[in-house]
């Protein structure tokens, strides 16, 4: 009997996966375009196309090692009314970025919402009504959001070569899971092959009572109400946010806060 379920998969099988894994990684600038071209001819051998942002927060395009726009030189959207790319307020104004803030596994989308592996009541107020109705392009998108280091988010979608095809309900439930292990490859190496700078001091270690103060300052108490809560001292409260800042190289006590939000010392503050 098979140890693990990995056993299981016929070696053929697990050779092909390995290879596509293989075929998306990126350990430096020059990888970046077979990486590239690689994810590209996975998504076309699923009839899909693939389109990609390494951080929706950012208008700054994915480029291969001599400058060349991926989504244009690679994935090929070029024809008239495909150059998505070019629209610097898309993240803000496409619903498709915002499901990527409130969701972290893969899911589909078409005019009637959008479907995922459980239920997300974030991802039901969101209406992509409008944006399937109102555009001229896929009536239906699988979307891999990508959750990084630093609070950055990446958002990588695949259409059907078949615009007209509105249900990528069994697309979603055989391919997703493949798809959004190749994409996570795929975007991360590409971040950590264009990262110019730290953005945080290495191996930053919060104390306990230095997570609890600011993880109460990140929901709105006050330094008074942050001792009450603890049965500190103002005094202590302040010692504590203040060490804490000095560890994170912040210059302020809200970059104290958003950087250690930003390494996960805060938890879920809503």
């Amino acid at each position: 009997m098979a140890e693990n379920f990995v056993d299981e998969v016929p070696r053929i099988g697990r050779e092909r996966f390995r290879k596509n894994l293989d075929s998306v990684t990126i350990t430096s600038p020059g990888e970046i375009r077979p990486a590239a071209e690689a994810i590209h001819n996975i998504a076309q051998s699923y009839n899909l196309r693939i389109a990609a942002s390494a951080d929706i927060s950012s208008k700054a395009h994915m480029v291969d090692a001599d400058g060349e726009l991926i989504n244009k030189d690679v994935f090929g959207w070029v024809a008239e009314g495909e150059r998505w790319w070019e629209d610097t307020r898309l993240a803000l104004s496409s619903p498709l970025p915002r499901v990527c803030r409130y969701e972290s596994e893969p899911v589909w989308c078409n005019a009637d919402g959008i479907h995922s592996h459980w239920p997300n009541d974030y991802l039901d107020e969101i209406d992509v009504r409008d944006y399937f109705e109102g555009q001229s392009g896929s009536k239906s998108v699988l979307l891999i959001p990508v959750h990084l280091p630093f609070g950055q988010i990446a958002a990588v979608s695949f259409s059907p070569v078949n615009r007209e095809l509105v249900d990528l309900s069994e697309p979603y439930r055989l391919y997703s899971d493949f798809l959004g292990i190749v994409t996570r490859r795929f975007v991360t190496g590409y971040v950590l092959a264009m990262r110019e700078k730290h953005r945080m001091p290495a191996n930053c270690i919060l104390s306990k009572r230095e997570a609890e103060c600011l993880h109460w300052a990140a929901i709105g108490k006050t330094d008074k109400e942050i001792s009450m809560i603890l049965s500190l001292s103002h005094a202590t409260i302040r010692y504590h946010v203040n060490r804490a800042g000095t560890k994170l190289n912040s210059v302020n006590r809200g970059q104290t806060i958003f950087k250690a939000g930003q390494l996960g010392y805060l938890g879920a503050t809503d």
